[in-house]
């Protein structure tokens, strides 16, 4: 069974930062490509990026330059640092991978940017 577990979420102000993880068990994580997503408030879900099997990164316009995505295989997590936090950042942000022709998603954690 693949499953996928985000935590790292919370209250930040704006300007701050947060780092995000997402553990994943039930797949072979060093091949697989890692994604991040995050809906908002009255939103449709959009892509934040990803972070292929290479290491290779690529990223929404909105995250370019503010957000880092990387990957530890041993410890079969991917990361999402987020700095230069924006009110408009505030989200519930999902991570997601594929297996099998399968997609699979993992519960969120909710990022709210205030102050």
């Amino acid at each position: 069974q693949v499953y996928l577990v985000e935590s790292g979420g919370g209250l930040v102000q704006p300007g701050g930062s947060l780092r995000l993880s997402c553990k994943a068990t039930g797949i072979n994580f060093r091949l697989n490509t890692m994604r991040w997503y995050r809906r908002a408030p009255g939103k449709q879900r959009e892509s934040v990026g990803n972070i292929t099997s290479d290491g290779v990164t690529n990223y929404a316009d909105f995250a370019k330059g503010r957000f880092t995505i990387s990957r530890d295989n041993v410890r079969r997590t991917v990361y999402l640092q987020m700095n230069s936090l924006k009110p408009e950042d505030t989200a519930v942000y999902y991570c997601n991978t594929d297996s099998r022709s399968r997609d699979f998603w993992g519960q969120g954690t909710q990022v709210t940017v205030s102050s």
